[in-house]
């Protein structure tokens, strides 16, 4: 098995808003209130979101009763910020401020730390000489820190971590996941399949075999290439590889093992996906490509959040009037106030109905996934009450 297989598809009963409403409405409040819901994930392209949408959806959680914990994969650290926490790091801290009312909610904030939690992977899996080997390898620090997909594979580490420990002393009853920020959604799900296959791939192997067996079983094909990868990498570098590689063998199986662990427990009905997405095209394109993956791998998926939505004028005057009024009032007066401010109008008009029209093609081609509309904000969100606002925005409550 090169990596997470993916299940057959079969019927079972979801969690959250599929089975309350059965509609295209996405019930935020029926999601976190059902206790079967112990994991939700929140994904989507970079910039839509996601970071805001989970502490927000973590907080209305704690507040609402809930045990829950939040892992970001944010580098620009906002949730720290938001939360009133100065820095966040590999290990949950208290939120404080949460408002639970005598409920035993409570709210910790983490954020990834990938190199530590490749680390603690090893020295969990390796003796102390075996990982101290490891941890000391020039190419396994940089595999550790860049290698592409590191992050995603870490953050599903760190999640199946977190689960096994609640499990174990019942801390938390929720964990909500801010996937990372990649260049595509479909990386989060991607990464366990992608390291499992770089560390079963024929390279990996070509370097084992020195350390496999003895040296009279070198072929003189293997020496050519030996040599040859010596001359384009440079010696040290390749021993450095080898030395990696052959002191890493032993783990490879427990790599697989925990990818296809935590990925069946994200096909598990006690986890819920929400996928978040703005107005725009390019982020409602990589929400349905997301949907379907999530379809295609038989995951819950809840519902689509889309943020920073255009708020509709409640003014009776269209956008077709209040252009032909501006036209009218700049022939009489060039600098006339109140026609930019019937352009202005009109202008906010037709980017509400353009959003409205690219949603309506979301639904039309999803109509299975409930959705939550969450209007734009006036600023940044930056503290406990800016994330109140905006869950509450989320479970469909009207702005004060």
């Amino acid at each position: 098995m090169s990596g997470p297989q993916r299940q057959p598809s079969r019927t079972r009963t979801r969690v959250g808003p599929q089975t309350v409403t059965g509609g295209r409405h996405l019930d935020v409040d029926a999601l976190l209130d059902d206790r079967r819901t112990g994991i939700i994930v929140c994904c989507g392209s970079g910039g839509v979101g996601k970071t805001t949408t989970s502490a927000a959806l973590a907080l209305r959680a704690a507040e609402r009763g809930r045990r829950v914990v939040v892992l970001t994969i944010d580098p620009a650290r906002r949730l720290a910020q938001s939360m009133g926490i100065e820095a966040l790091d590999n290990t949950p801290r208290p939120v404080a401020g949460v408002v639970a009312d005598g409920s035993g909610g409570s709210l910790d904030a983490m954020m990834l730390d990938m190199k530590r939690t490749f680390d603690e992977v090893v020295e969990g899996q390796a003796s102390p000489e075996k990982a101290r080997q490891i941890l000391e390898n020039p190419f396994y620090i940089a595999l550790s820190s860049s290698f592409a997909g590191t992050q995603e594979y870490m953050a599903m580490e760190k999640l199946g971590q977190i689960h096994t420990d609640a499990q174990r002393d019942g801390t938390y009853d929720l964990i909500v996941v801010d996937t990372p920020p990649s260049r595509s959604a479909l990386d989060f799900l991607d990464a366990p399949e992608r390291l499992s296959s770089f560390l079963d791939g024929r390279f990996i192997k070509l370097l084992l075999a020195p350390a496999r067996g003895p040296a009279r079983l070198m072929t003189a094909g293997l020496t050519m290439v030996t040599n040859a990868l010596t001359k384009v990498l440079g010696a040290q570098v390749l021993r450095d590889m080898q030395t990696f590689v052959a002191a890493f063998d032993t783990l490879f199986g427990g790599f697989r093992q925990r990818a296809q662990k935590t990925f069946e427990l994200l096909q598990a009905d006690g986890t819920a996906f929400l996928v978040v997405a703005s107005p725009e095209p390019d982020a409602l394109r990589e929400a349905a490509y997301f949907v379907e993956r999530l379809s295609e791998d038989d995951m819950p998926l809840a519902g689509l959040v889309v943020n920073r939505a255009s708020p509709t004028p409640t003014d009776v005057v269209s956008a077709e009037e209040a252009m032909a009024a501006a036209q009218r009032l700049r022939k009489q007066d060039p600098e006339s106030l109140t026609a930019g401010l019937l352009r202005l109008h009109a202008d906010r008009l037709r980017l509400a109905e353009r959003e409205a029209m690219l949603q309506r093609r979301f639904g039309v081609a999803h109509p299975q996934v409930p959705t939550a509309v969450v209007p734009a904000l006036a600023g940044d969100v930056h503290d406990l009450d800016g994330l109140r606002q905006v869950g509450a925005l989320l479970a469909g409550e009207r702005p004060t």
